[in-house]
């Protein structure tokens, strides 16, 4: 597994890799990991991210992602992806759309492997409040990213 860290406006995040996919994403500097890399899924990640957070609207769907989880997990991931930079959906509106509940859903989001790049935290509770956040400062850091991208919380 090759890893990589960065610092961001979110603090220290590090990226893991296996081969051409990336695996996870950790706040902190994990496992000693270098500041630069020889792995291109790395580095592909961490410039989409310093893009991201210079302008808030960067796509990372061009990112293989190789995420651990069960068919169930992998499935809401892959709706979390679809929604943009910039927009947001609700626990319930996400659970519909898989024949699941909003607390099963909004689990999906704590065990999402990848955020930021796998965006839960464009996920909301009903009525557009912000919700739990698993990574960085909690739902601090959820906010900061959503007014990042210029949603109005």
């Amino acid at each position: 597994m090759d890893t990589l860290s960065l610092k961001t406006p979110v603090g220290e995040l590090t990226l893991f890799a296996d081969g051409d996919a990336l695996t996870a994403l950790c706040w902190g500097q994990g496992m000693g990991a270098p500041r630069a890399s020889k792995t291109p899924a790395l580095n592909q990640a961490a410039a989409l991210l310093k893009d991201y957070f210079k302008t808030g609207t960067t796509d990372f769907s061009a990112l293989k992602l190789a995420p651990t989880g069960t068919p169930y997990q992998k499935r809401a991931w892959a709706l979390m992806r679809k929604i943009k930079p910039g927009q947001t959906r609700s626990y319930g509106q996400l659970a519909a759309s898989l024949n699941s509940g909003a607390r099963a859903l909004g689990s999906m989001c704590a065990k999402n492997p990848i955020p930021i790049i796998v965006p839960c935290h464009r996920v909301l509770r009903a009525g557009g409040k912000l919700g739990q956040y698993s990574g960085g400062d909690g739902p601090d850091t959820k906010e900061f990213l959503l007014r990042l991208e210029g949603v109005d919380i």
